[in-house]
């Protein structure tokens, strides 16, 4: 099977984890007997510098005639100083927006080998951390009207019926194939974006009996998260509550290293991604930890290409890996064996078995 993939390496570590991932998608094509053709983006500080643009339209259409895009990070603070419209993150805003993919799927879930690593005491992680965050992507206060006149700026929150229908209608099918339990998360005692979210979320409910549904005011989800994480199934919520409560979940898993993302729309044409940024202070040094940007090829196996043994494959591979006490320096523990990002891919690599 062919399938086309836009590459964006992107800036700081972005470049290094994202060859990794490449190296493990080879072996996969290899072992399957698939074939995977790789186009090349510049996004974000790498393509101000070369175009003055963080996605210029050229680029942006080369991810939306691929099969998917895998992402590495972007920006770095050598582009601080460029005006606000023309920061690395514009660029990531507007491949989603063009791609549209408004639906990002972020796991929490803590590997057995690394359950030392959770700020959580052992009780507590003891019982269990395995769920998903849904959080719309397209919509909300990043995407509203930002202004400052004088002293004063404003940033508009606006969701449509049919924004939060789309969104909904994600987290219900997600929890069907799980759990079968949605936690809806909102601030309906304040803002009226957030009423109409839970109307329209209690009107879906009725058309998935089978799932449970609850609602959650985003402070209280903050203080669930860390206090009883198993409670939780899958959270759908929207864009800047789901940006913050996804940060929060993936540190109590041990490291944000280690979490890959999922961006999708209509189509199987999605965004993968890690969750973590381009730490630009450890750029070029070889200690970036490539796993959450291999999960993430992973789950572009998985969820637009119909490969599911393909996608367990690489995720054994990793448990592999981490059974056999290797670490970056992110996860690094007392006992641990210490690896760099490429010996960490290479090991990786040594564990993939067709399975």
């Amino acid at each position: 099977m062919v399938k086309n993939i836009a590459v964006i390496r992107g800036d700081g570590i972005g470049p290094e984890i994202v060859n990794e991932a490449l190296r493990v998608l080879g072996k996969v094509a290899e072992l399957y007997g698939h074939t995977f053709k790789y186009t090349d983006v510049d996004m974000g500080g790498c393509a101000i510098d070369k175009y003055g643009d963080p996605l210029p339209e050229h680029e942006l259409q080369k991810c939306v005639n691929s099969d998917s895009v895998l992402l590495g990070a972007v920006g770095g603070n050598k582009w601080n100083d460029v005006p606000g419209t023309l920061r690395p993150e514009k660029g990531l805003l507007r491949l989603r927006a063009g791609m549209g993919v408004y639906s990002n799927n972020r796991p929490a879930k803590i590997w057995p080998q690394l359950a030392d690593a959770s700020p959580l005491k052992k009780s507590i992680v003891d019982q269990g951390i395995d769920f998903i965050i849904v959080r719309e992507l397209i919509g909300g206060i990043y995407f509203g009207e930002h202004k400052t006149e004088g002293d004063v700026a404003t940033d508009v929150l606006t969701y449509s019926e049919s924004e939060i229908e789309r969104i909904g209608m994600i987290g219900f099918e997600t929890a069907r194939k799980r759990n079968k339990k949605l936690c809806s998360v909102e601030k309906s005692n304040v803002l009226d974006s957030s009423r109409l979210w839970k109307k329209v979320m209690h009107r879906l409910a009725e058309e998935y009996p089978d799932v449970e549904l609850s609602d959650m005011l985003v402070d209280n989800c903050a203080m669930q998260i860390v206090k009883n994480p198993a409670q939780f199934d899958v959270i759908v919520t929207e864009n800047m509550f789901g940006d913050i409560l996804s940060d929060e979940a993936s540190m109590i898993t041990g490291s944000i290293g280690m979490i890959p993302s999922s961006s999708l729309g209509a189509t199987t044409c999605g965004l993968y991604e890690p969750i973590h940024g381009s730490a630009p202070d450890i750029a070029g040094k070889d200690v970036a930890n490539p796993i959450g940007t291999i999960l993430s090829a992973a789950m572009m196996l998985r969820f637009s290409f119909d490969m599911p043994k393909e996608a367990e494959t690489i995720e054994n591979a990793v448990s592999a890996y981490l059974d056999a006490g290797y670490r970056t320096a992110d996860i690094m523990s007392e006992g641990g064996k210490l690896v760099g990002c490429r010996q960490c891919g290479e090991l990786i690599i040594e564990n993939l078995r067709k399975g």
